[in-house]
């Protein structure tokens, strides 16, 4: 028996609070040996002793109906020290039937019966004694997001460490082996529910009315266009009002700070053989690069020639690299701070909202008629969701469909029409530039192409799709404490997962225009006749094809610095959407289903990406 324990409980009970609160915020996620499924682990200190939690994947039953819920099973029958086992005050009987299946493997068990206060305001009551003689063992009351009940939790769990949790294996004496023999768990669950749980005649509180009113047609839908609305007017106007002070510091002092120090280092070493006195200044000319030089007291413009022959061709090109026009302290700040990181912060403060007020579920519930007649089920608007802040755990997550075809749904029309919050940010700032009537065309369109992808999908792929059967949690007013610390390990998460391969995206940029590679690509003879006869794009936008490959948000960010048309812009802004997914999707692709599958997404996203933009530009021509 290894020493941890393992946090078990239905999906939506409020286990990654218990989780977060008692392991703190560093965690480390783990791969079930043999699934691509993952779970978090973290360590939890009981008097002396020092364990493993595990927060094992929500699951309704051991007798698995996906991935997820398989290694549930399987965790619990590798064996543990103890259970916590998390219960819904306000949904007690559906929970229980997990907590007798839990009760059959005869580990010690400590049972949180959390939620108590959506329960009260239900008009909800559990005799918390009386529970622990049906289970036989500690129940302790508990409210997760207030912080409720947990040293009373780490506190019984400690005196039940190391205990027996009966007089022998199915010794028919004890509830635990009385609960494990019955035979209609459902009608145990239901027994005992009613005997410890009464429900009052109190009226529905206004949360409660809401959240039902939420997922009917009316005036469901009515809120579903005011949230999304609200959700667009926080991530548009709220990214721009935070771009415009990160605009000010990185072009007003960290771009001109790093390019004096370059400027002066170049010069200094340059200095020796009296080429040059002091400083040079930059500028540009679309791809030629050039640097103003300071001889004796004058300014003078240096040609590349000039300057190689004073300085050195390999000097030339570092300064390029270095700060040049895709300079790496140039378009680093210039994309990265100032252009994505604004999107998606407002992004995360708005979904984050609606996760944790439990809004996604209903709103599944509400167009699930809508997404079944596209061939998928409602609940995969979760996923898509999801999506918008970054495929990849937006794929990740679609483990908890329960067929094939379903999976596979899901990572096609993410792949296809879904882009990520810091590529919806780029073409934002794109269309914007010019007008909003661009902005909203661009929004239909990706409408369009939301809805032609999942039709397409749905009868392409083979097998069936299962219905929509999803637990619709609590509507509930998020608590400031959890949130802001939900919304900081979420920013944590993209710092670390998104920034370091946009570096490298910059560096690829840097690399290709200093060199001089990127304009010889964007002269061949194939690539013009695609780029600019096909597209209609400037020869220089060859460079978002490059980078796109590494990132999505890559393939707009350097059509800011281009001065495109109308036209230009809203074909760029299709080519992106369709482009394909970056290099991490193709790993969790391959990964989740099989290499075939991913190479085909992404020849199917890029084919599709040059056609579809390539005919609107040249329907357009005619007309214009």
């Amino acid at each position: 028996m290894k020493k941890k324990i393992l946090l078990m409980g239905n999906p939506n009970v409020g286990k990654s609070i218990f989780f977060s609160e008692l392991t703190g915020v560093h965690a480390v996620s783990s791969n079930f040996a043999g699934t691509t499924v993952d779970f978090l682990e973290g360590r939890l200190k009981i008097g002396d002793g020092e364990y493993v939690l595990i927060d094992v994947p929500g699951t309704y039953s051991l007798d698995p109906s996906s991935e997820a819920e398989a290694v549930a099973s399987r965790l619990m029958e590798d064996g543990a020290s103890a259970i916590i086992c998390v219960l819904d005050a306000s949904n007690l009987e559906r929970n229980l039937h997990l907590a007798m299946e839990v009760m059959q493997y005869k580990i010690p068990l400590v049972f949180a019966l959390n939620m108590a206060d959506v329960a009260e305001r239900q008009g909800i009551t559990v005799n918390t004694k009386q529970l622990e003689k049906e289970l036989g063992a500690p129940v302790v009351q508990t409210v997760a997001v207030k912080k409720q009940g947990f040293d009373e939790l780490i506190k019984k769990l400690g005196e039940v460490l190391g205990t027996p949790v009966c007089g022998g294996s199915h010794c028919g004496k004890c509830p635990s082996c009385n609960h494990a023999e019955s035979g209609d768990k459902w009608l145990s669950a239901k027994e005992i529910s009613g005997r410890v749980s009464k429900k009052n005649s109190a009226s529905p509180s206004f949360m409660d009315k809401l959240g039902m009113q939420m997922i009917r047609p009316f005036p469901g839908l009515l809120y579903a266009a005011v949230v999304l609305a609200l959700l667009v007017v926080v991530v548009v106007f709220g990214g721009r009002m935070l771009r415009m002070p990160l605009i000010m510091l990185t072009d007003g002092l960290i771009i001109p700070m790093f390019r004096s120090l370059f400027e002066w280092l170049f010069a200094f070493f340059a200095e020796g053989d009296g080429a040059f006195s002091y400083r040079y200044l930059y500028y540009n000319d679309g791809f030629r690069t050039g640097f103003r030089v300071f001889y004796d007291g004058a300014f003078r413009a240096a040609t590349y020639e000039a300057y190689s022959a004073a300085a050195g061709g390999f000097g030339d090109i570092l300064l390029n690299v270095l700060i040049g026009e895709y300079g790496i302290f140039v378009i680093s700040f210039q994309w990265i701070i100032a252009l994505i990181l604004p999107y998606v912060f407002s992004f995360y403060i708005g979904i984050t909202f609606l996760e944790d007020s439990g809004y996604l579920p209903r709103i599944s519930v509400l167009f699930d008629n809508v997404m079944r007649k596209l061939g998928v089920q409602g609940g995969s608007l979760i996923h898509v969701f999801l999506a918008l802040g970054c495929a990849v755990p937006a794929i990740l997550g679609s483990r908890t469909a329960t067929t094939k075809k379903e999976k596979m749904m899901i990572a096609a029309v993410i792949c296809f029409a879904v882009p990520c919050i810091s590529q919806i940010g780029a073409l934002v700032a794109l269309m914007s530039a010019f007008s909003w009537h661009l902005s909203v065309a661009m929004l239909l369109f990706a409408m369009f192409l939301f809805v032609a992808t999942a039709f397409v999908a749905g009868r392409v792929i083979k097998g069936r799709v299962d219905p929509l059967i999803l637990e619709i949690p609590n509507l509930l007013m998020p608590k400031p404490k959890v949130y802001f610390r939900k919304l900081a390990i979420r920013m944590k998460h993209f710092l670390k997962d998104a920034e370091l391969p946009m570096l490298g995206a910059v560096f690829l940029a840097a690399l290709l225009a200093g060199t001089g590679v990127l304009a010889a690509i964007a002269n061949q003879p194939q690539v013009q006749f695609v780029v600019s006869g096909w597209l209609g794009m400037p020869e220089e936008a060859v460079v978002s094809l490059v980078l796109g490959i590494v990132r999505r948000e890559m393939s707009v960010a350097p059509l800011l610095l281009l001065n495109l048309t109308y036209l230009q812009a809203f074909v760029a802004g299709v080519v992106s959407l369709l482009y394909l997914p970056c290099l991490s999707v193709f790993g969790i692709l391959a990964k989740e289903f099989k290499i075939g599958f991913a190479i085909a997404i992404f020849a199917g996203t890029v084919v599709s990406a040059i056609l579809v933009g390539g005919f609107i530009n040249q329907v357009a021509q005619i007309f214009l």
